[in-house]
């Protein structure tokens, strides 16, 4: 049985490189990951720390991929309190009769973290093969879901999309707004997010697709305080969607992000804004 392990937030092109090794072997194969992330066990920064993926996202990922198998442990207390011998000798070898063990090059394991090196010796001594799967690196950047995070988070989804190997998105619910979008011409779906721990890009606009009753209509999207229409607002998802006139409130969507068209700004008059929108939306027919 050949075996990898790992959180795989995002499935990320890192990812899929382990994913392809495992599954080119033409063996039995499964990938055992876990649920919650490590972090808010142990409430490490858990209050910081948001997701890529929910689990049920991540799992479609991984399926999609061609994985057969994929194991899920429950992350607790106890079981981050297990050394990493124990952890091959009882979880892999014992239970699954792991006899390869495929990993990312920076994968650490156990309470005690041991690394590659130190994994190989461990995996010697238990008859276990072990196959260390080189990074990838987009852009002059090593590819991994913290940095996936700090992209997304300082808004070039452009970059985060790249190192994912696909757009990355989020569900959400559309949900009744002030309507201030209409009154400029711009009419907009506000949206809640669904997973409330699954992050959100930066602040500003951007070109969006947006998956509305199974159908793909191009839109761009404000993630902002709106600071030319409301006086210390909080911060929205704001979406207006192009050729589209219907009444959504209530219906669950699907939001891409393609690229960041610009900053979001206070603007000196609501015209001045109306303009700038009309500017936006050109950019974002041509993102695209």
């Amino acid at each position: 049985m050949v075996v990898t392990v790992g959180f795989f937030d995002g499935v990320h092109v890192g990812h899929r490189r382990v994913l392809r090794t495992l599954l080119e072997t033409g063996e039995p194969s499964v990938v055992v990951t876990f649920w919650p992330h490590p972090r808010i066990v142990l409430q490490q920064d858990a209050r910081d720390l948001f997701l890529l993926n929910s689990r049920e996202e991540k799992f479609r990922l991984l399926k999609e991929q061609g994985v057969q198998e994929v194991r899920c442990m429950d992350f607790t207390r106890t079981f981050a309190a297990m050394g990493a011998e124990e952890f091959l000798r009882q979880e892999l070898v014992s239970k699954l009769g792991c006899t390869r063990l495929v990993l990312g090059y920076d994968n650490r394991m156990g309470a005690d973290g041991l690394g590659s090196q130190e994994l190989a010796a461990v995996c010697a001594e238990l008859g276990v093969e072990i196959v260390s799967v080189p990074p990838c690196i987009v852009d002059d950047v090593y590819v991994s879901s913290t940095r996936i995070r700090h992209e997304l988070a300082c808004g070039d989804v452009c970059l985060a999309s790249r190192m994912l190997g696909y757009r990355y998105g989020m569900e959400g619910v559309v949900v009744p707004g002030n309507k201030m979008g209409r009154k400029l011409g711009f009419p907009t779906a506000n949206i809640r997010p669904t997973v409330p721990n699954k992050i959100v890009p930066g602040q500003g606009v951007y070109a969006t697709r947006i998956t509305v009753d199974g159908k793909v209509y191009k839109s761009m999207t404000d993630i902002g305080v709106k600071p030319t229409m409301v006086a210390d607002g909080a911060v929205g998802i704001e979406t207006n969607i192009f050729d589209f006139d219907e009444d959504i409130y209530g219906k669950d969507v699907y939001l891409e992000f393609v690229a960041r068209i610009r900053d979001e700004k206070k603007f000196n008059s609501q015209q001045e804004l109306s303009e700038q929108l009309r500017t936006d939306m050109f950019r974002s027919y041509g993102c695209n």
